[in-house]
């Protein structure tokens, strides 16, 4: 068969596949669902479009890496009324994407993240990886 031939099938085929309505399931590690909840409507709309693309392995706007948390932990940033919103998850587990933390930044100066935020951090992706490794999950 010819390498046009060959090339022609491969794309028929990648049409024919579907993306996936929900893709990998979505799990919230501790009060991160209660406080995306208790967040203005614009910022949840928004957070909620951004992390159902992410759950479909698809690219979502204004994310950033977190290398301090490890591979695969991202931020996502959210500007309204004056205030800045963030969502931290991890994509790099088997099973899900786990959304570790979700909250209104306080600091309008400061770049890096406050102490307990990052303390919270740590210890919600520790217990992702071990909701990963269990059999079936929360």
């Amino acid at each position: 068969m010819s390498s046009k031939g060959r090339k022609k099938r491969q794309e028929t085929k990648k049409a024919e596949e579907p993306l996936p309505l929900l893709g990998r399931p979505l799990i919230w590690v501790g009060s991160s669902k209660d406080d995306i909840t208790a967040m203005p409507s614009p910022v949840k709309a928004s957070f909620g479009f951004r992390l159902r693309r992410i759950q479909q392995g698809m690219p979502a706007a204004d994310t950033k890496a977190l290398p301090q948390f490890g591979k695969g932990v991202f931020e996502l940033r959210e500007a309204y009324d004056t205030n800045a919103y963030r969502v931290m998850y991890v994509v790099a587990l088997k099973k899900a994407v786990y959304v570790l933390h979700a909250f209104m930044k306080k600091s309008k100066s400061g770049k890096g993240l406050p102490k307990n935020d990052t303390n919270l951090i740590q210890t919600r992706l520790k217990r992702a990886q071990e909701i990963d490794t269990e059999n079936g999950h929360e």
